[in-house]
């Protein structure tokens, strides 16, 4: 099945202006005192510089916004062409005979079922948003659904797919093959094989989130507790991090200055944070039990982690650098995996092990919508549509 890639629209200021809010890496205009002005002729243009984790892009993929790297997911800022698509959860089950169940984002009503294939893992937009795909793993394919009717177009055969991730500059779909750990490179259209990773470090290759400038990714080994960071244009890993015997890394994700990587590690109840140039653990938070995904709010200052086993959500500041407040469940629950609503309002979460779809209010942490799916393992829903200019992959890694 093929699709048409095309790299969405920018405006030209956007590729000049320096971005802005990123900490400690914005770097301000030079003073007129400590340069001055020529008396005569033109004025020399100063070019603005971008901070360090954002240069030396990969070619091809679109230039940073100002911002922060989820500059381009703010509230409401969807691409025109999908202002007018149905709001939807779509919400794989992994124990199921095979199926995708719909929910409308308005009513919080089931509108359809999809059988989508056995082993329904994650709910995955193409990179250039005209196509989401649901990892079928015991089915040996993606089911493909086309976002503006929310209904299936047929499937792509895939081996074993566990998770999908999408190369920033378009080029290369990405298959998470949990079963034979590999990590496979393919073309974004047709999903045939090009590369594939098998590393003895990594078993259970899982998430993923790639760097500002797009030139590595970072990969959760579930099953040998280890993290790898892999070259994007070399295909071959090029870091590993081993962590302690009892971990179980989970989501990863970059934070928005693009200076760090979290990490959900569900085997010790922690929330790891990586330097982007330095790939070692250099800081590990205290979390409750099962840490799985790790999600930011619209205005990119806080961190939102499910903990799967504890029934609740934690809200992490970043400017402050730690974790102060905690949204629990009434009567307990099992929050999983899922995204915000288009206004950030609303962070919906698959119920891992209750058969439900919950809904958190963002401001007040409320739980304002419990919503039961047929099947026994809701796992990687998607909220759509996304604001964003492309997407890297998962439940909705947008930029």
């Amino acid at each position: 099945m093929a699709l048409r890639r095309t790299a969405p629209p920018l405006a030209a200021a956007a590729v000049l202006l320096a971005l802005a809010g990123c900490d400690g890496g914005s770097t301000p205009a030079p003073s007129s005192e400590s340069h001055p002005q020529p008396t005569s002729g033109p004025a020399r243009p100063v070019r603005p510089r971008v901070p360090a984790p954002f240069r030396h892009r990969i070619p091809g993929m679109p230039p940073p916004v100002p911002g922060g790297v989820y500059a381009a997911d703010g509230a409401g800022m969807l691409q025109p062409r999908l202002r007018h698509q149905p709001r939807l959860i779509y919400v794989p089950d992994s124990q199921s005979p095979g199926h995708t169940t719909v929910i409308s984002q308005r009513t919080r009503r089931i509108v359809r079922v999809l059988h989508t294939g056995a082993l329904d893992q994650h709910v995955t937009p193409s990179w250039d948003l005209r196509t989401l795909y649901v990892e079928a793993s015991a089915s040996n394919h993606l089911a493909a659904i086309d976002p503006g009717t929310g209904r299936m177009t047929g499937t792509v055969a895939t081996d074993r797919p566990y998770n999908l991730y999408f190369t920033p500059d378009g080029r290369h779909a990405i298959v998470m093959d949990e079963e034979h750990d590999r990590i496979v490179f393919s073309d974004p259209h047709t999903f045939r094989h090009r590369h594939a990773i098998s590393d003895r470090s990594c078993r259970g290759p899982n998430h993923a989130d790639f760097s500002a400038n797009g030139r590595y990714f970072v990969v959760s080994c579930e099953f040998s507790g280890e993290l790898v960071k892999v070259s994007t244009l070399r295909q071959r890993v090029v870091g590993r991090i081993r962590l302690p015997s009892s971990s179980m890394p989970q989501d990863v994700r970059l934070s928005p200055d693009g200076r760090s990587f979290f990490v959900a590690d569900m085997g010790r109840d922690r929330l790891l944070r990586i330097p982007w140039r330095h790939f070692r653990v250099a800081r590990t938070y205290r979390t409750l039990q099962m840490p799985h995904g790790i999600y930011f709010s619209r205005d990119q200052r806080l961190l939102y982690l499910s903990d799967r086993m504890s029934g609740a959500v934690q809200v992490f500041d970043l400017a402050r650098n730690r974790f102060t407040r905690t949204w629990r469940i009434p009567g307990g629950g099992s929050p999983d995996m899922g995204g915000l609503s288009v206004d950030g309002r609303i962070l919906w979460l698959s119920g891992r092990y209750d058969g439900v779809v919950y809904g958190f209010d963002t401001r007040t942490g409320k739980v304002v919508a419990r919503i039961p799916v047929p099947g026994g393992s809701p796992h990687g829903l998607l909220v759509w549509p996304q604001p964003g200019r492309y997407s890297l992959g998962h439940t909705g890694l947008m930029r």
